[in-house]
């Protein structure tokens, strides 16, 4: 006989493609030892009344009540953590100027760990009571720091995978917030691999440890170089900032004669393993490397409004290919999110399908084909982070991990406008990304372990 450690009973959103949202009306989900969901049964299946009549009073059972819905776990496939003390301001200025004026001054401060563990503390917390169970995160140049962020999310209950960022070149960040040198940096991001391996072994959920080279404007050739040897060497995880900006594209192909994407790929660091964030100027050939070797993109659709000097052609990118997730990209996204950055990119999509001169005539105005759903967004939240991050989360399907948002449309403070008890469950569905608030969470759980709670 099978134990279940949780079943729950009720209706779910999931999705398994990019176009489609599936809807589990009135499912079983069991849930194993390991926080894993191990059996899924619908009202059609012979065994579903049996069932639960058999368990519906154990005291394991959890019923949802009437107007809640299950939805996966969101994944943000960029953080940078240090920025949350300040998000919501800093937003004034281009890319090269908000960092040396505004986020080097600010990084830097996290060698206080005090002042790291009351923000990381803070953040965490945040992005869970958001509906955000796994998160990618850039961390500072501080090694203990770093490693106390991925303590917090292990402590707290959330994914998390954590770099130690890599900034090395003296001539392109402040002397007061860097890497001494590449020997250094390299033995730092070595240690902290380390570290985080040996946390990993007691932390449910995981924790992984990430190679983080911030992005090729700060690294040193060497450190470049190190960094792809480290993440064969250990099989991490690896994160930088790809052709963000006009900027940051073109100082690439001013020092290398070529874009981003094969510089990375020139010093190992794409893979599939590999989460680069933005990549919005990537030609055909960057895309098809991409493709090729398995790297995804993290699209920041509210930052790219601020910082990258255009709009990501997300079905493009689709149609060769690549995997896609979200990011909230705290500080640059001003939101913790992934609700807010799920609408913004439909709203971008259609920006870049329409176009913004209205100088120019409607038809050349804008890039056909380019607009996308909030189904289609709704899976870059979800089933897309999974991919990108390569884990099996972010759907609500057997051997995938039991990472849920409770949603409670009918909560007094956030009530969403559904009048007719026999609403279409798509349309509720609808409302539910479009208007959520964090009231709306009543629950949040990661690998089955309860991690947020709304009395």
């Amino acid at each position: 006989m099978i134990n279940y450690t949780y079943i729950f009973h009720g209706t779910a959103f999931s999705s398994y493609s990019p176009e489609k949202v599936n809807i589990l009306e009135n499912h079983l989900f069991f849930i194993n030892d390991n926080g894993i969901i191990e059996k899924i049964v619908g009202p059609e299946q012979e065994d579903y009344t049996s069932l639960l009549s058999k368990h519906q009073d154990d005291a394991n059972f959890h019923q949802l009540e009437d107007g809640q819905y299950f939805l996966p776990g969101f994944v943000d496939l960029h953080v940078h953590a240090p920025q949350w003390a300040q998000s919501g301001t800093a937003l004034d200025l281009p890319l090269y100027d908000w960092l040396h004026t505004y986020t080097f001054p600010l990084e830097a401060k996290y060698a206080d760990l005090a002042f790291a563990k009351t923000v990381y503390e803070d953040l965490v917390s945040t992005l869970l009571a958001n509906g955000t169970t796994t998160v990618l995160y850039f961390a500072t140049v501080h090694k203990e720091a770093s490693l106390l962020l991925a303590e917090i999310c292990a402590r707290k209950g959330q994914r998390g995978l954590v770099g130690k960022v890599v900034m090395d070149d003296p001539d392109q960040n402040p002397d007061y917030y860097r890497d001494a040198d590449s020997k250094t940096a390299i033995k730092d991001t070595e240690e902290f691999i380390l570290a985080m391996k040996e946390l990993a072994k007691e932390v449910k959920q995981g924790v992984y440890p990430v190679v983080t080279p911030r992005f090729i404007p700060s690294c040193s050739d060497e450190a470049l170089k190190g960094l792809g040897e480290l993440a064969a060497k250990y099989d991490t995880h690896i994160q930088s900032h790809c052709s963000e900006s006009d900027w940051a594209h073109q100082y690439v192909k001013d020092r290398f004669q070529k874009n981003d994407a094969f510089a990375l790929h020139d010093f190992g660091l794409l893979g599939d393993k590999s989460v680069m964030a933005h990549s919005n100027f990537l030609d055909d050939r960057d895309a098809e490397l991409f493709a090729s070797t398995g790297t995804a993109i993290s699209h920041c659709p509210l930052s790219n409004a601020y910082f990258a000097n255009s709009v990501l052609p997300l079905k493009r990118f689709q149609a060769m290919g690549i995997d896609i997730g979200l990011g909230t990209d705290i500080s640059a996204g001003a939101t913790p999110s992934i609700y807010d950055n799920a609408k913004q990119a439909v709203v971008s999509s259609r920006m870049l399908e329409d176009g913004v001169s209205t100088a120019l005539c409607a038809a050349e105005r804008g890039v056909a084909d380019s607009r996308i759903s909030i189904h289609e967004a709704f899976y870059l939240a979800t089933a897309g982070g999974g991919e990108s991050l390569s884990l099996p989360i972010g759907k609500l399907e057997e051997n995938y991990t039991w990472d849920v948002q409770i949603i409670d449309t009918k909560i007094a403070s956030a009530k969403l406008p559904i009048f007719d008890a026999h609403e279409a469950l798509d349309d509720i569905f609808q409302k539910i990304i479009y208007l959520v608030r964090p009231e709306n969470i009543k629950e949040v759980w990661v690998q089955g372990e309860r991690v947020h709670s709304r009395v």
